[in-house]
């Protein structure tokens, strides 16, 4: 695993007061709704949830350990976004032996579309290269064409798909 370094971004966005910070324990309760954020987004794609009540994330284990950078977008001092890259390990036939899974992408609805979530992704890409880190992965529902296009915008394409039946 590579080092971690103490990350702080090099530069603030340049839109108007939003800026991009590594996650606090302070910052929970939003976390906590932001998860749930994501998965209500993700239920109409995702047959094999469970109802009720559930969690994506530890999002303890997101802030403080040291091979995850967890990154919140503010504006005015408002939480608005958030997104983490975690260190994993490649497969071994794979060029790059580490790469950098990003997950809980989400920014609030009334924010969407303004370039929030590339503030983010841009940040974890600052943070995974301090990291030594080559590549990035991340996974997104067939389904969901909103957010395949909003990765698409910042860089990402379609790689592999992932099937499943139930038995």
């Amino acid at each position: 695993m590579p080092k971690r370094f103490d990350w702080t971004p090099s530069a603030y966005s340049t839109m108007e007061n939003i800026i991009t910070r590594r996650a606090t324990v302070a910052d929970m309760d939003t976390l906590l709704q932001f998860e749930q954020g994501v998965i209500s987004s993700e239920r109409p794609f995702d047959p094999t949830l469970k109802e009720g009540h559930i969690n994506y994330y530890d999002l303890n284990e997101l802030i403080i350990a040291p091979h995850i950078q967890l990154v919140v977008a503010e504006l005015n001092g408002e939480i608005i976004g958030s997104g983490y890259a975690r260190i994993e390990t490649s497969k071994i036939y794979l060029q790059h032996p580490q790469h950098a899974y990003l997950g809980f992408m989400y920014v609030l609805p009334q924010h969407r579309g303004k370039g929030i979530n590339k503030l983010v992704i841009n940040a974890l890409k600052e943070w995974s290269v301090q990291q030594g880190i080559t590549e990035f992965r991340l996974e997104v529902y067939f389904g969901n064409v909103a957010a395949i296009k909003a990765y698409e915008k910042v860089g990402f394409n379609s790689h592999m798909i992932e099937m499943r039946m139930g038995l």
